[in-house]
């Protein structure tokens, strides 16, 4: 009798076996038959789910979206709208080596925005997503019609910390991103902002391996 496979599983563990392998080896070799040989079995391993490689992007995108949609709803829970505020940014920050792999995934897939339909979608549903949370941890600060602009300024940011700790993960240590981010968010033209870098960070991401449903903005690539 053939072993039972669970599908949800198989999926998420050919998710994760794509993201290590766009991450380290880019959109342009990454195919179903590499991957399948990455995993140890044949193509059919990968295309029992993924029949191509676009609908195995847009499942990556759908789990990504799924991840912030619970991370959403974590953040709005928390009451002090400071600490609410820092969970947001800590969350698109690679932090930890799992959320630094997801980063480069979106590097790699950013230099074929405009040849594939697959990578194009990908970051057309990334970047709402990833605004929408912003919106989340700037609400109470700020007047409506200045949420738009802040958000820009913190999409901005943190897009440049996020390419910076890729190409540099040696320099940009989780200590050195917070240490950043405090700066940062105490020179947001936000009231009270600047002495709560002593608060608790009740929202702050402890790695999304424990989070999965296994993501990503995230989270669009800068």
């Amino acid at each position: 009798m053939p072993r039972y496979v669970d599908p949800v599983q198989r999926k998420n563990a050919i998710l994760d076996a794509a993201s290590d392998a766009l991450g380290e080896e880019g959109y342009a070799r990454f195919t179903l038959r590499s991957l399948a040989r990455r995993m140890g079995g044949s193509s059919t391993l990968v295309t029992h789910y993924f029949p191509t490689k676009d609908e195995l992007i847009s499942a990556l995108v759908d789990r990504v979206l799924e991840e912030a949609e619970v991370k959403r709803d974590e953040i709005k829970a928390i009451a002090d709208p400071h600490d609410r505020l820092h969970a947001v940014i800590e969350y698109f920050l690679p932090l930890d080596e799992e959320a630094l792999t997801q980063e480069r995934v979106r590097v790699a897939l950013a230099s074929h925005k405009g040849s594939e339909p697959a990578v194009e979608e990908f970051f057309a549903r990334m970047e709402p997503g990833m605004r929408d949370l912003f919106r989340v941890g700037l609400t109470g600060f700020v007047k409506p019609k200045e949420v738009e602009g802040l958000v820009d300024v913190v999409r901005a940011w943190t897009s440049g910390v996020v390419l910076s700790t890729v190409e540099h993960p040696e320099i940009w240590t989780r200590k050195r991103q917070l240490a950043a981010l405090e700066r940062f968010i105490g020179m947001l033209p936000i009231p009270d902002l600047a002495s709560s870098g002593s608060r608790s960070r009740a929202g702050t991401r402890t790695g999304r391996a424990a989070q999965r449903v296994t993501t990503s903005v995230g989270r669009e690539s800068p």
